[in-house]
């Protein structure tokens, strides 16, 4: 136990509500230490110097009324640190007064009504945002209840997300969705949820993902909705706009977003001609051996392979690519839907920016005229996606994989708090570890 009374009994700086050593050791403008006291918890016992006080309401000079101890959990260390508050009471001597009795107020320790000191709360948020912490792991370094934490970071987050500054310089916007939870539509509203993500360059020209917002839905209607309450200056500053095919939200970037050039993501380009060669693999040992893949089936033994890149595949694999196709005469559609796929991967793959253009036009003129029925389907979907899937080599090789890597953080942290019942805390929660909220203003824990 040891003991520091009296220290702020001579103020040594002009403010009288300072004392230079307890805030250089507690940290804490505006309160002394009394006490302090070790054990399980490190326990603090606080004060402010006496002053007059006037009445909030009429500004008569109060009467003091002695103190009442307010219990206040700060920012842990090797063990948990509580604030004994002395916290001093007042009367208003005016009878007609409506105010009476009041207590002071120190808006840099703690909020009115609060348990958790402000940098208690602005450490849980940084823990949150930088660290995946999880609300209930805080809430037990803290010592206090998931609900009594979150009461406390819930208001400065949605104050956050309320600020609309932070739409600003956008120019790069991406869109995907993400299911969020697997419950009953009914009782929980739409399982998917449409995201939007900052993708815009730096002056390196490199992308720091940042998830904007996210609105229940996957439809035309969810992201039409939230550009429009954007305004007009947000969709006129947005210059790219990456989108995976799917033509409700290439139908909310024509309507909304007029100056915007449409990037189909490259991953999902590729996607689509893997999906492909499976369909072709699936159709061929079935029309072949009149069942499904099975151990020993030739086509069964690469499936694998099939979804690699040629560049990747090492003398063995390419051996056994060749012994099953060489196995059937009918093998010969799945090899010829791999030589297309590989063809769609090699445009993203040049360094060449007017290679890949000249490339993707050739898979354009080509692929639809394929006799696999499989490959002309996939050329008539890039042929009608044209405009979005050129785009990609005069944007300087945008895509949607900055949106593809939130939804891994935003999985990510669902994990970690298994699962949320209520869309509203998700949202505040993942625009948070999405780097959607700004943090910078909080105070630095010392």
């Amino acid at each position: 136990m040891s003991n520091a009374t009296g220290c702020c009994e001579a103020p040594t700086t002009p403010d009288h509500d300072r004392c230079r050593r307890c805030d250089l050791l507690l940290g804490l403008a505006g309160v002394h230490v009394e006490h302090v006291e070790r054990g399980p918890t490190l326990t603090i016992t606080i004060s402010s110097a006496t002053r007059l006080m006037g009445c909030p309401a009429c500004g008569v000079v109060a009467e003091g009324r002695g103190r009442r101890v307010r219990i206040l959990h700060d920012v842990p260390g090797v063990v948990p640190v509580t604030l004994h508050w002395r916290q001093r009471t007042w009367r208003c001597p005016d009878a007609g007064c409506p105010v009476g009795v009041f207590v002071e107020q120190v808006p840099d320790l703690v909020r009115p009504r609060g348990s958790l000191t402000c940098r208690a709360v602005a450490w849980a948020i940084g823990q949150l945002r930088h660290q995946h912490a999880t609300v209930a792991g805080l809430a037990r370094l803290l010592q206090v209840a998931w609900k009594t934490l979150w009461r406390a970071v819930r208001p400065e987050l949605e104050r956050r997300a309320a600020d609309e500054s932070r739409f600003t310089a956008v120019r790069s916007l991406g869109v995907d969705e993400h299911v969020w939870h697997h419950a009953n539509p009914k009782t929980r509203g739409p399982k998917e949820l449409t995201g939007m993500v900052d993708l815009t360059r730096d002056e390196q020209g490199r992308v720091h993902a940042r998830l904007l917002d996210l609105v229940p839905g996957r439809s035309k209607k969810a992201y039409v909705d939230w550009l429009t309450a954007r305004g007009q200056k947000f969709r006129q500053g947005v210059e790219v706009a990456a989108l995976d095919p799917f033509g409700g939200y290439k139908s909310a970037i024509d309507d909304q977003l007029e100056d915007a050039t449409a990037v189909l993501d490259a991953f999902h380009v590729v996607k689509l001609g893997t999906q492909v060669v499976d369909e072709v693999r699936r159709r061929v040992q079935q029309d072949t051996t009149g069942h499904r893949g099975r151990k020993g089936d030739p086509l069964f033994g690469i499936q694998t392979i099939l979804r690699a890149g040629a560049e990747k595949l090492t003398e063995k694999q390419q051996a056994r690519l060749a012994r099953a196709i060489n196995a059937d005469e009918a093998h010969e559609e799945v090899f010829v839907a791999w030589q297309c796929a590989q063809q769609l991967r090699a445009v993203y793959r040049t360094t060449d920016l007017a290679e890949g253009r000249r490339l993707a036009e050739k898979i354009l003129a080509s692929f639809h005229t394929c006799p696999i029925p499989e490959v002309a389907r996939l050329g008539r979907t890039l042929r009608k996606w044209r405009a979005a899937f050129l785009a990609y080599f005069t944007t300087s090789r945008s895509s949607n994989g900055g949106t593809e890597a939130m939804n891994g953080i935003i999985e990510l942290h669902r994990r970690l708090a298994r699962g949320y019942r209520n869309r509203d805390n998700y949202r505040l929660r993942m625009l948070l570890a999405g780097g959607g909220l700004d943090i910078t203003p909080l105070p630095d824990v010392p």
